[in-house]
């Protein structure tokens, strides 16, 4: 993620006064970095950053998750070596609950929807789901379900600052941030069947 990004992504946590955060993909740790900055600018009582990214070591040579080591944010922070469609419902079941998420994992739409739906059981009522890339079409489709029919709000200029993408990857059509800040609703009560809207 650009180093903006990550800036505004801190800031956000920061603003939020976060002290767990579970987070979707590692990768080379850029969003990883500005997370545990966030929770040491912070230094909430028990800081925990979970990261999930079955590919660490396989595709990435566990440069990211070497890279927190070095920073000294090991101590807060544990890497879950599965998909996130295993490690979410596992934290579920532990009663696993955080204040924000950061996904950027899988861009496929049905793996995008799964992690939202585990996502909005582990997130505390009123927290935040922050999405990379936000400005694929399967991304925003699956954000979308949930901010139509579960009263997610976007929270709109929270990377008005960050990288700009052009959605689907058209150059005349709308240009948007990079990444989507997501204020989960205050209750997790849903509304009747009869109610929800499809995509």
């Amino acid at each position: 993620m650009p180093e903006r990004d990550c800036d505004l992504l801190r800031d956000l946590l920061i603003s939020e006064g976060v002290e767990t955060v579970v987070e979707v993909g590692l990768a080379y740790a850029s969003s990883a970095l500005a997370v545990g900055e966030a929770l040491v600018t912070l230094n909430p009582p028990h800081p925990r950053h979970v990261v999930i990214d079955p590919f660490q070591d396989r595709e990435y040579a566990d440069v990211g998750w070497d890279l927190l080591c070095v920073a000294g944010l090991d101590s807060i922070a544990r890497l879950v070596r599965a998909w996130s469609s295993i490690a979410l419902p596992e934290l579920v079941t532990e009663g696993f609950r955080a204040d924000a998420a950061f996904v950027d994992g899988s861009h496929r739409f049905h793996e995008v929807f799964v992690d939202l739906y585990y996502l909005r059981k582990i997130v505390r009522p009123g927290g935040l789901i922050v999405m990379d890339d936000d400005w694929t079409p399967s991304v925003r489709t699956a954000v979308r379900y949930y901010e139509q029919n579960l009263g997610w709000t976007a929270i709109p200029d929270a990377f008005a600052g960050g990288t700009l993408r052009n959605i689907g990857g058209d150059p005349t059509a709308e240009t948007v941030p990079r990444c989507r800040a997501i204020r989960l609703p205050d209750s997790l009560v849903e509304p009747p069947f009869e109610q929800f809207h499809p995509f």
